[in-house]
C-alpha cells in the first residue's frame, strides 16, 4: 500500500520505518523537503506526498494541521483515507490546543469528504511501532466515522504489530477527543515514571 506521512519528525519517521518494513510504500511529505534528505528515507513536498498515498497519515503538530491540509487543498484530499495520531499542545506542554474538542474532528469538519480515522496519539513513537517491547499486551484506540476507513486502519496496526486483540474501536470521530485529552495525563505519567515509552491497558470485568 502506498502510504504518505505529512512531517519528519520522530514520529513520521517511526511510522514510516515500521510500514516499510512489513513492505509498504512509504513517502514521507515535508514543506522543505530539499533540507530533509539525510533522513534515510523517501522524502517529497505534501502535495507529491497527498497524490502518492494511499493513505494520508498526519504526523505533524496538532496546532497547525488544519492549515497545512488547507495548503494542500481539499480536492487532492476528497476520499482519501486520512490517520491522524497528532495532538495540539502549547509550547509548554501545559494545555491541549483543542480543549473542547479535538484535532481529528476539525480536520474531519474542515475536510467533509476525507475518511478521518484517528489512532496512536496514546503513546510516544517507540511503542507505536514496537508495542511486543512493552511489558505484557497493550491498548491502541481508534476513532472514526468511515468503518471501512477504520478497518483498512486496523489492518496497517496489525503491521506495526498491533493484533487486532489489542485494537478498541471506541466510537465516532467525536470519541477522538478522548485519546488526545490522555495527552495531559500521559505527561504525568512519564513525569511519573521517567520515561515516555508506555502505553495504557483496557482491562474490562470478566
Amino acid at each position: 500500500m502506498r502510504i504518505g506521512l505529512l512531517g519528519t519528525g520522530n514520529v513520521a519517521r517511526a511510522l514510516a520505518r515500521g510500514w516499510s518494513a512489513a513492505g509498504h510504500d512509504v513517502l514521507l511529505g515535508s514543506r522543505r523537503p530539499d533540507e530533509r534528505k539525510e533522513l534515510g528515507l523517501p522524502v517529497a513536498g505534501l502535495s507529491e506526498t497527498a497524490a502518492h498515498a494511499e493513505v494520508l497519515v498526519n504526523a505533524t503538530p496538532g496546532n497547525v494541521s488544519v492549515e497545512l491540509l488547507h495548503s494542500i487543498g481539499a480536492p487532492a484530499l476528497s476520499g482519501t483515507l486520512l490517520i491522524d495520531v497528532g495532538v495540539g499542545m502549547s509550547d509548554d506542554y501545559s494545555e491541549l490546543s483543542h480543549p473542547n474538542s479535538s484535532l481529528a474532528e476539525q480536520i474531519q469538519a474542515a475536510f467533509p469528504q476525507t475518511r478521518v480515522v484517528k489512532t496512536l496519539c496514546t503513546m510516544d513513537s517507540t511503542a507505536m511501532v514496537a508495542p511486543a517491547s512493552l511489558d505484557g499486551q497493550s491498548t491502541v484506540f481508534l476513532s472514526g466515522d468511515d468503518a471501512e476507513a477504520k478497518r483498512t486502519t486496523g489492518r496497517l496496526l496489525t503491521d506495526l504489530g498491533w493484533p487486532e486483540s489489542s485494537q478498541l474501536d471506541i466510537g465516532g470521530i467525536t470519541s477522538a477527543r478522548g485519546q488526545e485529552h490522555f495527552a495531559l495525563l500521559f505527561i504525568g505519567i512519564a513525569n511519573g515514571l521517567g520515561s515516555h515509552t508506555f502505553n495504557i491497558k483496557v482491562v474490562p470485568q470478566p
